[in-house]
């Protein structure tokens, strides 16, 4: 049974339900391939119908609620699950109300919205069978606009965390670095050393209050997500945070944040390097905090950056990445394939990266061999992304095999060469390399996507490793079972919310209370602190509003490619706008169906 024929049973209870008013006699058939429905008319005859139409399943389901008692299913979703709920009288069971009959069953309110409760628990725990969400695949490529691959000619690409993964070993290098650059130059406390790097605190996406040392995450519509603010190492109360930013959760993040995210007052932290970066501003800031040390947090921000940059600008990375290529990176072969299989197509390969030439070299050489470069028709390093896009400034140079500086002037950019600095401008002029016959593969949404997608009208592809720890969590029974309640739970209070006398109201009040806490469940499936990086509660991130706007399409590894045949199209879901009906049925599941074709793609790798 799929996860689709749960959203159309739910949705036709709520359609039909909603308004008090009686269904139609019906006959319902409901199985693994359809939702048929036999509508009994005056006369006897039956009829297919759509509409109106409540399933009833062949046979109950494991662990199956007994109106009035907790169903199994709480017991996986919420502490709420263990609440002794009212007992339906006889026959109540999915009582809508008759006042025109003088034979109605008459049930007070309470009862009544209890009962209505009880069985939508029950009709959501019977239609979810084990193990409905394994047909999610993390190889799959998902589809923010139709993007057909036989159109395209030209593949560019980043270097790092898009042609080269890293450990996250990494990451703990980088921390422990620049907290040791923030105690030996910039004179902080020893004590400071006392913290270790802490791998699961953040999440890539968050922003950053610079004048008041909160990081936060913030959802597609620049509010702040209840529960997601820290000062330090310790969560901020949701009521402290409203005091703080004026009696509301938004931040105005154009005039605060701009378009790149760098300030001045917001910083939005959006490539994986940056993960240290959020740890060591909270440490620090625990640490003052903790102590009771009176500090500036403009300062304590700009410390903190200007260390993690001397990490880079220093070259201790490249410089432990070089040394230890075994360690550091990751599935370098996959990387290989991916090339091999672009050029014996017939399609042309570029490099544009901001690393410099000696660095990527040895890494290209460890994944893909001494002869990397007889791959890619055009190589340019330090190229100054994202100014390399918009400036018309910096003109190429050529390097020599030992990485020097040649004199002369650039007039084509030749195969086999090695070219620094430039800008687009200048690359398009003398490749022609125009428009939809280029996607350029990138891991940051700003630095590699933006302006290429908004400026240029190239194809864009993110690369986005969090997608597949992200989709084991999506995948499990428990993420399916809690978000199906919580979305069952949410249409009760939309439908049922007229109610207003006091008892119904404290019914209400409970299913709210339920609500949150499902909602808090869900966000502690991906990371304790701040959930996933593609959602807040129910509205996307303000990362996923940029990862869809900068992004045609997006995946969790290059090697995704290989999945796929280069002339395959990939269309993107047509989710209904909020004010169209969900005609489509895969958009009717209230779990975790992401791809129109999941038997097919889950046979990937």
């Amino acid at each position: 049974m799929a996860l689709k024929t749960v959203g159309v049973a739910l949705t036709r209870v709520l359609l039909v339900k909603g308004n008090g008013c009686p269904p139609l006699a019906t006959t319902c058939q409901v199985n693994k391939l359809s939702s048929r429905c036999e509508v009994t008319t005056s006369g006897g005859q039956g009829h297919e119908n759509g509409q109106g139409c409540r399933p009833t399943p062949h046979k109950a389901s494991r662990n199956t609620t007994v109106p009035g008692e907790p169903s199994s299913l709480a017991a996986h979703t919420s502490t709420t699950g263990s609440k002794k709920r009212p007992q339906e009288p006889l026959g109540a069971t999915g009582v809508t109300g008759r006042p025109y009959s003088s034979t109605a069953v008459q049930v007070d309110q309470k009862t009544h919205l209890w009962a209505r409760y009880n069985e939508m628990k029950r009709l959501v725990h019977e239609l979810i069978p084990p193990g409905a969400c394994n047909l999610l695949n993390s190889s799959t490529i998902y589809a923010n606009n139709e993007v057909s691959l036989a159109e395209v000619d030209i593949y560019g690409f980043d270097y790092d965390y898009t042609l080269a993964l890293y450990s996250n070993t990494l990451n703990t290098m980088i921390y422990n670095t620049a907290r040791t650059f923030l105690t030996e130059h910039f004179k902080y406390p020893e004590a400071i050393h006392k913290y270790d790097y802490i791998p699961n605190f953040a999440a890539r996406g968050l922003h950053y209050d610079i004048q008041k040392g909160l990081l936060m995450k913030i959802d597609a519509f620049h509010y702040i997500q209840p529960g997601t603010v820290y000062r330090g190492l310790s969560p901020v109360p949701d009521d402290e945070v409203l005091q703080l930013y004026g009696g509301t959760h938004h931040v105005p993040l154009q005039q605060d944040s701009g378009f790149y995210g760098k300030g001045p007052k917001v910083k939005q932290f959006m490539d994986i390097f940056s993960l240290p970066e959020m740890t060591l501003l909270a440490v620090a800031n625990d640490f003052f905090i903790s102590n009771d040390i009176e500090y500036d947090p403009v300062h304590l921000y700009k410390d903190v950056s200007d260390a993690v940059s001397m990490v880079h600008i220093k070259g201790c990375m490249y410089k432990w990445i070089m040394e230890d290529m075994e360690k550091l990176i990751l599935r370098g072969e996959e990387t290989y394939a991916v090339l091999h299989q672009l050029v014996s197509q017939g399609k042309k390969l570029f490099l544009i990266t901001n690393s410099p030439f000696n660095f990527v070299d040895k890494g290209m050489k460890f994944m893909v061999g001494k002869n990397w470069r007889d791959f890619f028709d055009v190589v340019i390093v330090q190229a100054d992304k994202p100014h390399f896009f918009t400036d018309c400034v910096k003109p190429f140079r050529r390097l020599d095999e030992n990485g020097d500086l040649l004199w002369e002037k650039i007039n084509s950019l030749e195969k086999g060469h090695i070219y620094k600095q430039g800008n687009l401008f200048e690359f398009l002029r003398l490749t022609g390399w125009r428009g939809s016959r280029v996607l350029y593969f990138g891991d940051h949404l700003y630095s590699d996507l933006a302006d290429l997608m908004l400026r240029h009208g190239w194809r864009t592809a993110a690369i986005v490793p969090e997608l597949e720890q992200e989709t084991k969590v999506v995948s499990t029974e428990q993420y399916a079972l809690t978000l199906t309640w919580l979305q069952a739970l949410t249409g009760l209070l939309e439908r049922l919310q007229m109610h207003r006398d006091t008892e119904s109201k404290q019914v209400l009040q409970e299913w709210l209370k339920e609500r949150e806490e499902l909602r808090l469940m869900t966000k502690n499936l991906f990371n304790p602190q701040f959930g996933s990086i593609f959602r807040t509660c129910h509205n996307p991130t303000y990362f996923s509003r940029r990862l869809c706007r900068f992004s045609d399409i997006y995946m969790a590894s290059l090697s995704c490619l290989l999945n796929y045949d280069l002339s395959y199209t990939f269309y993107p879901r047509r989710t209904p706008l909020q004010h169209e009906a969900p005609l489509w049925m895969d958009q009717l599941c209230t779990g975790c169906m992401k791809t129109p074709f999941l038997e097919e793609m889950s046979h990937i790798r």
